[in-house]
């Protein structure tokens, strides 16, 4: 069943959307994604979700990447960017909640931005983890909500106005990860307790 509320939202967002995020989110956490991409393997990978490609520039080349997302009109704008990585990008029009891909059929999933929009992160957590090989490496690069005052209440409530429009801004990531049955391995925090890079296992 398609969640029409969420595609709906982010095919909304799609003609603005390079220009909120290009000019200064993505310029300044460059370094940080470039690091973690670097974990690309020469393996299947998962990419969820690709948006408009902006993290594409910041991938290595030669790598095999099926890249997922909700957004028709997302994926409309990532063309460009798909056509002219150095590798193969394959983009699907998919809901990582709904997967079709058989059981571990990846050796590596990456994440940019994306469980602070996931409607459901838990049981999108647990999608990833079907469709990763055991011992497989899910590596993500995510904002997250913040344990400390006066940041906490900032986000809860905050939050409640930008996941009607876009992301969440208080999703306990590292602990949903967790409860989707991954081994967390390493969590990395780049701004504060929010900007983070999180590597976790799915057990052999």
């Amino acid at each position: 069943m398609v969640d029409t509320v969420t595609r709906d939202k982010w095919d909304k967002a799609a003609p603005t959307f390079d220009l909120m995020a290009s000019r200064g989110a993505e310029v300044r956490w460059r370094p940080a994604k470039e690091a973690l991409f670097s974990r690309m393997g020469d393996g299947n990978i998962l990419f969820a979700a690709l948006g408009t490609g902006l993290d594409i520039p910041t991938f290595p080349a030669g790598r095999h990447i099926t890249a997922i997302d909700i957004s028709p009109k997302m994926l409309e704008r990532a063309a460009p960017r798909v056509a002219a990585y150095d590798g193969e990008i394959n983009p699907l029009l998919m809901d990582v909640h709904e997967m079709d891909f058989p059981e571990a059929s990846f050796d590596q999933a990456f994440t940019a931005c994306t469980f602070c929009s996931v409607p459901d992160p838990v049981n999108g957590l647990r999608a990833i983890y079907r469709v990763l090989k055991p011992g497989g490496e899910l590596c993500m690069f995510e904002h997250t909500g913040s344990r400390y005052y006066p940041f906490k209440p900032m986000m809860d409530l905050m939050s409640r106005l930008t996941e009607k429009l876009g992301p969440a801004m208080n999703r306990a990531t590292v602990e949903n990860v967790k409860a989707a049955g991954f081994t967390v391995t390493e969590v990395n925090h780049i701004y504060l307790d929010v900007v983070k890079t999180i590597i976790a296992r799915k057990p052999e």
